[in-house]
């Protein structure tokens, strides 16, 4: 987004002609930006043989999952249904990495009729993954390292109270239950959670997968998950992949080396790809003045946006209605019968009722995570690719809040 001729732009298009066109609130997604991402991460890696999973439940819309699949990579998803729904924008089955967690073993079952890459994260579904399958299907590991990356405990996966993966301490357990069942284990994976901030974190836990990758001969790939760190506001560290790229290239290699044979380097970044890359678009509905705090209303709230109340997570507040506006302080809150605020103590360019409000990093975990609650609709999606606004979802009618009640007679 760039302010130019004093309005808000993405490749040209005006940010207020698209709530214009599409009303509000609405997401906004950069198609440029995801592909200038995904580029970055390639370049990164550019000496060494990668492939690269796009973590769907970031943002699941199709047209997203097709422009991920025009860019020639795969797809990680966690659930059939999205498994469903990279097949639908065009990825072949072994494209695609099923990585479940606390399913029932009959959707690992689906996942296998339909051909997916699966990617088991505890001990009891891959004894009954052995007990089914025998040789006959290979299978991924995902591993719990015990490193915790990141400083936010709401968003790390890789702790030792995590719900995610076998641990490490499990490995004995683990070895025994694949040598008994005659598991074919072709892939290790870890995932540690987001915001890594550096290379060393991954060198840990690459330390940590090398170790336990002796103990499987028939290893075809290791994917090392993402967890890459973006901005949110001016001054953050993020993660420096090209860095990335060449220290972990450079111990991947001397592990193939003493592995006997080259494998394949996986990851399955999600925020890194598209948060940077989306905007929430909302409208004020009220400036409303307490002894204490001057609030700006918006017409849309925790039910579509979750992240700041969630995860008490930090996302930049703009006026693009009045970019040049004398700044002063106000608190954004939403319109939930609920504590709703997406942001306190902000300062902006003055907003006025009817001002649009433009919430940035809002493409990782916003629409995918949104809801009815309190009976209110889900807001439009619009992609802007090659200089024009696509809508890639309709906002939702009442119609779409009645279709699967039943209406009884009382």
């Amino acid at each position: 987004m760039e302010l130019k001729n004093n309005s808000y732009q993405i490749q040209g298009v005006k940010l207020l002609d698209v709530v214009k066109e599409f009303d509000s609130p609405v997401y906004v997604y950069d198609a440029d930006k995801i592909i200038t991402q995904l580029q970055s991460l390639k370049n990164a890696f550019s000496d060494r043989k990668i492939r690269i999973k796009y973590a769907a439940k970031a943002l699941t819309n199709i047209s997203i999952l097709k422009l991920m699949k025009q860019q020639g990579i795969g797809v990680d998803v966690v659930s059939i249904q999205e498994a469903q729904m990279a097949l639908k924008a065009g990825f072949k089955p072994q494209d695609i990495l099923f990585t479940p967690n606390c399913v029932s073993f009959d959707e690992i079952q689906e996942g296998v009729e339909m051909g997916l890459v699966i990617n088991i994260d505890n001990i009891s579904i891959l004894e009954q993954f052995g007990h089914k399958y025998h040789n006959k299907v290979p299978c991924c590991v995902r591993l719990n390292p015990h490193i915790m990356a990141g400083g936010n405990t709401k968003i790390s996966t890789g702790h030792v109270d995590s719900k995610f993966g076998i641990s490490i301490y499990q490995l004995p357990h683990l070895l025994r239950v694949v040598k008994t069942n005659n598991i074919e284990v072709v892939g290790l994976h870890m995932h540690t959670g987001s915001d890594i901030l550096d290379a060393e974190i991954f060198l840990k836990i690459a330390e940590i997968l090398f170790g336990v990758a002796r103990d499987f001969p028939n290893l075809q790939f290791i994917d090392f998950g993402s967890g890459f760190k973006v901005g949110y506001k001016q001054g953050d560290i993020t993660t420096n992949v090209y860095d990335l790229g060449v220290k972990l290239g450079k111990a991947f290699d001397t592990f193939c080396e003493s592995y006997g044979r080259k494998l394949e380097m996986w990851f399955e970044p999600g925020k890194y790809l598209v948060s940077e890359a989306g905007y929430f678009l909302v409208r004020s509905n009220v400036i409303k003045t307490t002894p204490a705090t001057v609030f700006v209303g918006v017409d849309s709230g925790m039910n579509h946006l979750m992240r700041p109340m969630m995860y008490d997570a930090y996302h930049e507040i703009m006026n693009v209605s009045n970019p040049k506006g004398t700044q002063r302080v106000y608190s954004i809150v939403g319109y939930i019968c609920e504590t709703d605020s997406f942001g306190w103590d902000r300062k902006l360019n003055e907003v006025r009722e009817g001002d649009i409000l433009a919430i940035k990093n809002a493409g990782a975990y916003g629409f995918s995570m949104a809801s009815n609650y309190n009976s209110r609709f889900r807001p439009a999606e619009v992609m802007i690719y090659k200089g024009k606004a696509h809508l890639i979802r309709e906002r939702e009618t009442m119609d779409d809040l009645l279709k699967n009640q039943v209406v009884i007679d009382l």
